[in-house]
């Protein structure tokens, strides 16, 4: 009979027990694969990752006590041949170059399928590196120097009305003042701060106002001879 090869261990680190539990649950469900460990702190991760030695630790990108990728970091510094993927909520372009600086095989975000995480997990225990479709090109740009203005490019992304929406959060407007600055419903407001947050990558309006405030300095203080910000209010 062929010989069957040792399943590939994989060590969770999330601080939330629900996301870990559902993705013990998947990566168990596969043939070949065995989670061996997992904690929700950055201070437990790289001692208990020492002790189980696995193949492959699924790592989210914050975590409350800490950076996941310095995490990242410090396991590959003790174990070169452990592989990193690491997981997040929305796309980062910062945190995803610094996961790859640090070690990180792969980078994905947490809205992937159940099978293509599997998937993933298997790549990158295979010595193979990937990142998710939707970030590839834009860490590649960075790593190759041409990423121009990568503010200004995610400002493009938004529409006029969503333009001026930033503005006012970035004014410390609530959605109520801005409903009626803009003539819209405070219901209708509140979609569009989500758009414009889910355009933009970020979780909270505080990024979104911090964001502006740096494209406002841009604006003031760029030589006369540079593009100002396209439709900046």
């Amino acid at each position: 009979m062929p010989e069957v090869p040792d399943p590939i261990e994989v060590f969770l680190v999330d601080d939330h027990e629900v996301v870990r539990a559902g993705i013990r649950a998947l990566l168990e469900s596969e043939e070949g694969l065995e989670v061996v460990g997992e904690t929700g702190s950055a201070e437990d991760a790289v001692r208990r990752v020492r002790q189980s030695k696995p193949d492959v630790v699924v790592l989210d990108v914050r975590l409350p006590d800490g950076s996941g990728v310095e995490v990242c970091r410090d396991i590959r510094s003790e174990d070169p041949e452990c592989r990193v993927l690491m997981l997040t909520s929305f796309a980062d372009d910062d945190a995803l170059f610094e996961s790859i600086v640090a070690g990180a095989s792969g980078f994905l975000l947490k809205q992937v399928r159940g099978t293509d995480l599997a998937a993933a997990v298997r790549e990158v225990a295979s010595g193979k590196s990937l990142l998710d479709p939707g970030v590839h090109d834009r860490v590649l740009r960075r790593l190759r120097g041409e990423t121009g203005d990568a503010e200004r490019d995610l400002l493009a992304q938004l529409t006029d009305q969503e333009r001026k929406i930033l503005a006012l959060i970035a004014e410390g407007f609530t959605n109520r003042q801005i409903a009626e600055t803009v003539h819209l419903a405070e219901k209708t407001v509140k979609n569009y701060v989500s758009n414009i947050l889910a355009k933009l990558g970020m979780a909270r309006r505080s990024e979104a106002a911090a964001f502006a405030a740096r494209l406002e300095s841009k604006t003031h203080t760029q030589d006369p001879g540079d593009p100002a910000p396209p439709n900046w209010p």
